[in-house]
């Protein structure tokens, strides 16, 4: 079972793509996490991605794709796996498939979070983050008990410069700028299914089971 997330800033793909990987037991991999590994552990791929991070430049596609290839070519990736931020682009896709294609594998699933931009902007605009421990709240669906104040430590909380509306809304235009063309990619492939993602989280988490467990 192999599955690409899709969905928007803020859309909660990464909530659902962990819970997927816990359910089905299959590793959720995430560019990010794939960059930290390969350079923790000194490997070429590593070296190469540093050159260009330390730099403050983009990784080239062409390496992020070997990363990515290499990281699912892992014995633990045999049932499967979650990819989550990654493909970003039209031909991160494309060099994927073409990678997958030689190992005779092909993506079967991209599920994409669909949640309306308004929706996004309230929901992120609506989180704190405490200045010491560095606690995250809502201050709609996770306030915390004394206002203003982290639950955890006492420290006062922050609204993160990444979440403030004309932030959120810079992301979400790049989003659907570059990432929004994926949604017809893997349409156009047969794998594309769209969940409601404005609905509670464990309610989105069983319409995607039973997209993956519908034969």
């Amino acid at each position: 079972m192999k599955i690409i997330m899709l969905g928007a800033p803020g859309a909660g793909k990464g909530t659902q793509a962990k819970k997927i990987a816990a359910k089905y037991e299959i590793p959720h991999i995430s560019t990010g996490d794939i960059f930290r590994a390969n350079i923790k552990n000194g490997t070429e791929l590593g070296k190469k991605a540093k050159t260009y991070m330390d730099q403050g430049l983009l990784v080239p596609d062409e390496l992020v794709v070997d990363l990515v290839v290499d990281r699912v070519n892992q014995d633990d990736c045999t049932k499967g796996y979650v990819l989550d931020g990654f493909p970003r682009t039209i031909p991160q896709a494309e060099a994927l498939d073409a990678a997958l294609e030689k190992m005779g594998q092909k993506i079967d699933y991209a599920i994409d979070v669909d949640v309306p931009d308004e929706n996004i902007i309230n929901r992120m605009s609506g989180r704190r983050a405490c200045v010491d421990c560095g606690a995250t709240y809502h201050i709609v669906y996770a306030p915390t008990k004394k206002e203003n104040i982290c639950d955890n430590c006492g420290g006062g909380l922050i609204l993160r410069d990444d979440d403030k509306p004309e932030t959120v809304k810079k992301r979400l235009d790049v989003y659907h700028e570059q990432t929004q063309p994926l949604i017809d990619y893997y349409t156009k492939a047969g794998a594309l299914r769209t969940v409601d993602g404005t609905i509670d989280i464990d309610e989105v988490f069983a319409a995607i089971v039973k997209i993956l467990e519908d034969k």
